[in-house]
């Protein structure tokens, strides 16, 4: 049997038993709207029966989890390729609480001004695969930096949509069942970037606190404020917003003299989609295996 053919099959095997759409248009429609997604990125509501293996050719199915505790947002980041080249998984392969693993680091990251990289986050996380669905396990060797993450994602697997393929600015390829091997990390307790890491909740993040981490682009291109975070009327680390203060609001501050534009700032953390990735019009027919379980 050849490679395609063994790919193929496991591509079968892993799309059986998926559930159909099972949520809102409304609700679809809500979320079209409040991300200001453009027409050009073809977002589109599955039809009746379909399933998250259903996505047409030229499109990707995405959750509708991945936004809510996930706090996913389109474009993506340059982190998040990384981490999908490194691993080599598809986006839509990736549990819910894989994506709120890796999104939690970066906001940790950003919010403490280190760069977040692949090396940083595998220090905390494993890469692992529970039925077909691609994830990360914390090592016992690292710190938690990650308090109350979710227990379990309800439902998640009918709240789908689609998407061009383009949006997201790599090739994805979908990764098989084979074994994961266990890589080890060493723990590099002595460098100040993991000693600064500090831990943090699992919280569905306000819209201008991803925005201030530059892991949203809801900003305005013109704007000559920036977003921070503030207790009473003083600004205080980013990260903070997680605890859910009483006294704590996201705010915004005029940017100084000599400081860029806020989203010049931060449009550098993001892999944006080429014009012409998302300018054809695909097909509406079914792809074959364009999702894979």
């Amino acid at each position: 049997m050849s490679t395609g053919e063994r790919h193929e099959d496991s591509l079968e095997e892993m799309s059986v038993g998926l559930p159909p759409l099972k949520w809102s248009k409304k609700v679809f429609d809500g979320l079209v709207q409040n991300f200001k997604f453009p027409n050009s990125w073809g977002v589109r509501y599955p039809n009746d029966g379909q399933t998250a293996a259903d996505a047409p050719a030229g499109y990707i199915t995405l959750f509708w989890d991945y936004f809510t505790e996930g706090n996913f947002r389109l474009p993506v980041t340059r982190l998040f390729l990384d981490i999908l080249a490194y691993y080599k998984f598809h986006i839509s392969q990736l549990h819910p609480i894989g994506m709120v693993w890796i999104r939690h680091f970066e906001f940790l990251c950003r919010s403490m001004h280190i760069e977040p990289t692949v090396n940083h986050f595998r220090v905390f996380y494993q890469f692992h695969c529970s039925q077909g669905f691609y994830s990360f396990a914390q090592r016992s060797s690292a710190k938690k930096i990650l308090l109350d993450p979710p227990k379990s994602f309800h439902d998640w697997k009918p709240k789908i949509f689609f998407i061009k393929v383009g949006v997201i600015s790599m090739k994805m390829t979908f990764r098989g069942t084979e074994d994961i091997v266990v890589d080890n990390m060493k723990t590099p307790q002595s460098e100040i970037w993991y000693q600064d890491l500090k831990d943090v909740p699992s919280i569905e993040l306000p819209k201008r606190a991803l925005v201030a981490a530059g892991m949203s682009l809801y900003w305005k291109m013109d704007r000559e404020d920036k977003p921070v975070y503030m207790e009473g009327d003083k600004i205080v680390s980013l990260y903070i917003v997680a605890y859910k203060r009483e006294n704590g609001r996201m705010a915004t501050v005029p940017k100084r003299a000599d400081e860029e534009l806020w989203y010049l700032q931060i449009v550098r953390n993001f892999a944006l989609p080429r014009d012409e990735d998302v300018a054809a019009q695909p097909s509406t027919v079914a792809g074959k295996f364009n999702f894979a379980f």
